[in-house]
């Protein structure tokens, strides 16, 4: 499991949540986003608009499984 903390710098608004969304659900691995207490599947795009990211907040994005690290990797790019 790999685990990386972001400071959003970037406004995830619908078109950018899809291509986080997109971007998560090409990998195999889980992937899953953290802020505080809120964990969710980073390939639902419900969840992920749930969460109401914007510049400034800090999350913890963690992945498990076959290419994890390069699930953090890119999607983080998105964020950063």
């Amino acid at each position: 499991m790999i685990e990386k903390s972001i400071v959003v710098k970037r406004t995830l608004d619908t078109r950018n949540a899809a291509l986080f969304v997109q971007t998560a659900s090409k990998f195999s691995s889980s992937v899953k986003v953290a802020i505080e207490d809120k964990l969710v599947n980073a390939k639902s795009l419900m969840c992920i608009i749930s969460l109401g990211i914007c510049p400034g907040t800090m999350l913890k994005l963690t992945a498990s499984g076959d290419d994890e690290q390069e699930a953090v990797e890119e999607i983080a790019g998105i964020l950063e």
